[in-house]
């Protein structure tokens, strides 16, 4: 039997923007995003039935339809019958590192890992682009997993406009394992505090996702300006997570006390960030929050920018 093993890498957020609503209700969203190091290793198998086996060692991660690398698995199994019926099924299993329910995509990672992986064992030829439109029928996150390295994401964030990659930038991340922030829970909260300032026009929503690709991040990026990148960190759903999860907000203080070049969170959370200029600084940071807070519950991790998505090992 056929088998591919392929990483597939988490990402952070530099910049999200939430600039009002969709006609299809989704948010319309402007965002910078940044693959990392830290990565789940997604091993696939061809069946010698049209079955879908999903295993995964983490107790917290679902092994049926819920889970979104089965779905991946499920999609190509509806839009390429031909190839069902003669490669057969297909046997998953994550090795987990990304910390789930963290804002990382690392389930958006899985599936979009599940898509190139498939394409390759059935021998689909599908490029980059194909996959990415099948990946956003997943989610939003998906299109960008596949292709990773430092990209502006629009629309409901699965329109994906590459960037010039960064390197030697270093990133500390830190998550409580029993905290979780919903996602949905997150967005709708957003819009219920701020939907009074979303701009009614289309036009208006068309425009400033235009400006993003020439504002002062995209400037820094495009100079490799770390220090500027790191001062330019901005999330819109930090205004309703850091309020109704006080651990969040003191952690976020506290990497900020010790930042090497600057803090967020990333995406709707609970997961907080810091930057820095190289690994050294990393570690201390990592060290000086560790002494800070030594709740055994908070994990930390010390790794770096990406220039890659989902890759065959």
């Amino acid at each position: 039997m056929k088998s591919y093993t392929l990483i597939a890498p988490a990402k952070i957020n530099l910049h999200l923007e939430i600039l009002g609503i969709r006609p299809d209700n989704y948010h319309e969203l402007v965002m910078v995003m940044q693959t990392v190091d830290l990565a789940d290793r997604v091993e696939l198998r061809s069946l010698a039935t049209d079955d879908i086996i999903l295993h995964c060692g983490h107790p917290n991660v679902p092994l049926d339809r819920t889970n979104l690398a089965y779905r991946a698995a499920e999609l190509m199994q509806q839009e390429f019958p031909y190839a069902l019926s003669e490669y057969g099924g297909v046997e998953i299993t994550l090795h987990k590192h990304i910390p789930i329910a963290a804002g990382l995509a690392g389930g958006s990672g899985n599936a979009a890992a599940v898509l190139v992986g498939i394409d390759l064992l059935w021998e689909l030829g599908l490029t980059q682009g194909d996959l990415q439109k099948l990946g956003s029928r997943l989610g939003s996150d998906v299109p960008f997993c596949i292709s990773g390295g430092t990209a502006i994401a629009t629309g409901r964030g699965d329109v994906i406009s590459p960037l010039p990659s960064l390197d030697g930038i270093y990133v500390v991340l830190g998550k409580y394992q029993s905290l979780a922030v919903s996602t949905p829970w997150a967005y709708t909260t957003y819009r219920h505090e701020y939907e009074h300032d979303y701009p009614q026009a289309l036009a208006s929503l068309a425009t400033r996702s235009h400006q993003i690709h020439s504002g002062d991040l995209v400037r820094a990026i495009v100079a490799r300006d770390a220090v500027k990148i790191g001062k330019l960190l901005y999330n819109d759903l930090e205004k309703v997570v850091l309020p109704a999860y006080p651990q969040v907000s003191q952690l976020r203080a506290e990497f900020q006390r010790h930042a090497n070049l600057g803090t967020m969170m990333s995406g709707s959370g609970p997961t907080v960030f810091s930057l820095a200029t190289s690994l050294a600084q990393a570690e201390t940071i990592y060290h000086q929050v560790r002494a800070a807070i030594p709740d055994p519950d908070l994990e930390l991790f010390v790794t770096q920018f990406s220039d890659r998505g989902v890759r065959v090992v």
